[in-house]
């Protein structure tokens, strides 16, 4: 095969394809997605002194808040061990309290400082911005997003299934 072979197209049958080309690769496309997608948010979350994974943070109290740390945990699919030191970062910065829970002295419960709270208002032209720094339809964005959380769920469901 030759060299322009391998960058070729699939063919309709599927004959003659290496199945481990890199660029035929789900996890792949996702991955370099994701990579691009989070660094178009570092110009939009530099202005309110915010990292990406911060972001999200404050998404989720934004939300709902206080907010127990294996509740945000869970909201934001991390483990505590990668989310203690985000949180301990941001509370240095002034954007959230961390505090025992007087009722189970065993869970830590986060708030919005306000600091944290003010941030919602200028934090809610982000995501208009990145719809406008992707291009494209809303529509086709908002699909594209109702696909990939279908994807998610059924990766969720699979992990818990039979093995």
């Amino acid at each position: 095969m030759t060299r322009d072979q391998t960058r070729s197209e699939p063919s309709a049958t599927g004959e003659g394809v290496d199945p481990l080309r890199l660029d035929l690769q789900l996890c792949f496309a996702l991955y370099g997605a994701s990579n691009r997608v989070t660094r178009l948010y570092r110009p939009l979350l530099e202005p309110l002194g915010l990292t990406y994974p911060q972001y999200l943070v404050m998404l989720a109290l934004w939300e709902r808040a206080p907010r127990s740390v294996g509740d945000l945990g869970q909201a934001l699919d991390l483990d505590s061990g990668t989310l203690t030191p985000l949180l301990k970062r941001m509370e240095t910065l002034g954007l959230v309290n961390r505090a025992r829970d007087p009722r189970d002295e065993r869970r830590v419960i986060v708030s919005l400082t306000e600091k944290g709270a003010d941030l919602r208002s200028p934090a809610s032209a982000v995501p208009g911005q990145l719809v406008c720094r992707l291009g494209g339809e809303l529509g086709d964005l908002a699909a594209l997003r109702d696909a990939l959380q279908t994807l998610n769920r059924r990766l969720d469901a699979d992990d818990h299934g039979p093995t």
